[in-house]
């Protein structure tokens, strides 16, 4: 007979009630009013800048740019990861299923920040403002540009344009959100079904999150270029697109991680987050550590190497001038910290340290995403000093994430948070350390 060296080897029955627990709404009350007082810091710290360097306002549009994009990979890499999900199976999916599509849902949210974006492309892209060959020659000409910057401007103009930028993101957008309507439209289908019907849906969230991977790291890479890469337009890199793909799994991960085990401390995640499964998501979190930092050291020694002056000025913009100590730093954060805590097996499967290293790997993606943004407009460039209107990559984004998490909140508690008909619910259910 079974017996449990740790308790009784009788398997849990799932609660009655699977609705989100009553604290998510409290959650979404913080989020804003977390993101009513950043806002508040952000204009006023916008208004300091402007009386000190006329920056101010520049920072907060360059700011909003890191929000916009943050926000964007958690809902895009949400959309991304639950097809991922949808195609390798596993138990993983079980519990990330709905902070996945919570966080696939919060499209809305970024689509409305990148339609505010629109009002001050100029002021972030030279594309934006030198829209013909003879605004080009007229700004060289005054020394607004370089000889190399006029050069791509012109090469690069069939793409880099506020008309083809505009179309190319509505498309983006448009199919981001047909695949989230697609597959929440779907998953609503199945949740009515009995198990018996299982494979059918299996097979049928297969056949259209494959392509769907395929499709959004081509969408994903287009919204990349055009919001960070495009503004040095002397950049170019082939792998861009795959280190922004693999942060936004990074990052999205770390949310939803942290959502499920906060959502433990109550039913029903209380009985289907078991230390074995959080300890199996504890090293697919280091998976995309590895990788992350794979991708980003692998362009880094490439091009240093290379030591070519058209590639290599990218990276002397963001190390000379003080830059080095945030370079330095941003290893730190976002690769050395979490590679080294997550090698301990007792933290993958401890809760409070588990979701520590879930925060800290998400201030470390916003850390990296200043690093890349920053240092592409002259006056930062191979020159990191303090402003107060600098001080807005903290309090805007801050702003605009946190009223991204009180949609997302809000999204947890629009379906049950564990699907009955999973074929994995019956595995997941039985006690752990169980011997024959």
């Amino acid at each position: 007979m079974a017996h449990d060296t740790h308790g009784s080897s009788h398997a849990k029955a799932l609660p009655s009630d699977l609705s989100a627990p009553a604290f998510v709404d409290g959650w979404r009350s913080r989020a804003i009013i977390v993101a009513a007082v950043a806002g508040v810091v952000a204009v006023i710290l916008a208004l300091l800048g402007q009386s000190q360097d006329h920056l101010g306002w520049e920072h907060f549009m360059r700011a909003w740019m890191l929000g916009l994009t943050f926000t964007m990979g958690w809902s895009v890499g949400g959309l991304a990861l639950l097809m991922v999900q949808y195609c390798s199976g596993g138990k993983w999916g079980l519990l990330l299923r709905r902070p996945l599509e919570a966080a696939a849902k919060g499209l809305w949210v970024v689509f409305a920040y990148w339609a505010v974006s629109l009002l001050f492309i100029k002021h972030l892209y030279q594309w934006a403002m030198y829209t013909s060959v003879a605004a080009t020659a007229e700004a060289l000409k005054n020394g607004l540009i370089s000889e190399a910057q006029a050069h791509c401007l012109d090469f690069k103009r069939p793409m880099l344009n506020p008309t083809t930028y505009f179309i190319v993101m509505l498309l983006c957008f448009a199919i981001w959100g047909l695949y989230t309507w697609r597959l929440r439209s779907l998953g609503l289908q199945r949740d009515r079904q009995s198990l018996d019907t299982t494979p059918y849906w299996i097979k049928k969230l297969e056949n259209i999150s494959g392509p769907g991977i395929v499709v959004y790291s081509l969408t994903m890479t287009a919204a990349v270029l055009y919001w960070v890469m495009s503004m040095d337009v002397t950049w170019f890199s082939s792998v861009y697109g795959l280190l922004f793909l693999v942060g936004e799994g990074y990052s999205v991960l770390a949310l939803s991680i942290m959502t499920s085990i906060s959502l433990s401390k109550a039913e029903p995640f209380r009985t289907v987050l078991r230390t074995t499964e959080q300890h199996d998501l504890g090293k697919f979190t280091f998976a995309f550590v590895m990788l992350n930092i794979y991708l980003a050291f692998g362009q880094f020694l490439i091009i240093w190497s290379g030591n070519l002056p058209e590639e290599i000025n990218w990276y002397l913009d963001r190390i000379r001038g003080h830059w080095g100590i945030i370079i330095t730093l941003d290893f730190i954060f976002h690769w050395v910290i979490p590679f080294s805590l997550l090698l301990s097996r007792d933290i993958k499967r401890d809760k409070k340290r588990m979701i520590r290293v879930c925060q800290w790997m998400i201030f470390a993606k916003a850390f990296d995403l200043f690093w890349l943004i920053e240092p592409n407009f002259k006056d930062a460039a191979r020159n990191l000093h303090f402003s107060w209107g600098i001080l807005e990559y903290i309090a805007l984004p801050v702003a605009m994430a946190s009223l991204w998490v009180a949609y997302y909140s809000h999204n947890l508690k629009a379906r049950p948070l564990v699907q009955t008909n999973d074929p994995h619910v019956v595995e997941i259910l039985e006690p752990e350390h169980v011997h024959a």
